[in-house]
């Protein structure tokens, strides 16, 4: 979406309001990403205003999205809605000449007199949206072996093996409680 900023730059208003629908990414099916997963029952819904103070100008967007991700533990899935928000300052690519390239992101940029809101409103999606998502707190996921979700009661697995990489540990322990036990027959 590209914001006409042209009546703001002329100084005919001062504040410009916005609110439109956004499409969700489609990083949905990216093992990579983040969204992986997430679907989107509906469109993101991006709202805010630019504010012009005197030659300053400030973009606030709100970012509304429902969405249904997978459990992390035990791949359920979850519905909920989340809301972020962001506030930039607003400047045209001659105001940024010489800025160290790291910080150019910190701004957004208007291009002949229009604002594209669709870079900040993805990269707020992105940044901000939780990395892991849980049906709940105590989720007890799915049993490695048989793969039963274990919230629902104890897998029908009767031998509980243990993870190779923490077979070093059990040594260890299984050392710590002989020690404990000849302690205690010694007393």
């Amino acid at each position: 979406m590209k914001l006409d900023l042209r009546a703001l730059l002329a100084g005919e208003c001062r504040t410009l309001r916005f609110e439109f629908p956004l499409d969700p990414p489609d990083d949905a099916a990216d093992p990579g990403s983040i969204l992986y997963g997430v679907r989107f029952p509906s469109p993101m819904e991006a709202s805010g205003e630019v504010v012009n103070s005197a030659g300053y100008m400030r973009l606030r967007l709100d970012l509304s999205l429902d969405c249904v991700a997978p459990c992390a533990r035990c791949l359920a899935d979850v519905a909920g809605t989340y809301r972020f928000s962001l506030e930039k300052t607003v400047a045209t690519p001659e105001m940024l000449e010489g800025l160290d390239e790291d910080k150019i992101d910190e701004f957004a940029l208007v291009r002949d007199g229009f604002l594209d809101l669709d870079d900040p409103a993805y990269s707020l999606l992105l940044s901000e949206f939780p990395s892991r998502v849980l049906c709940r707190e105590d989720c007890r996921g799915l049993c490695p072996t048989c793969g039963s979700d274990l919230n629902l009661g104890p897998c029908a697995c009767k031998a509980k093996t243990t993870d190779p990489r923490l077979s070093p540990l059990e040594a260890v322990l299984e050392r710590l409680r002989r020690e404990e036990t000849e302690k205690t027959e010694n007393k």
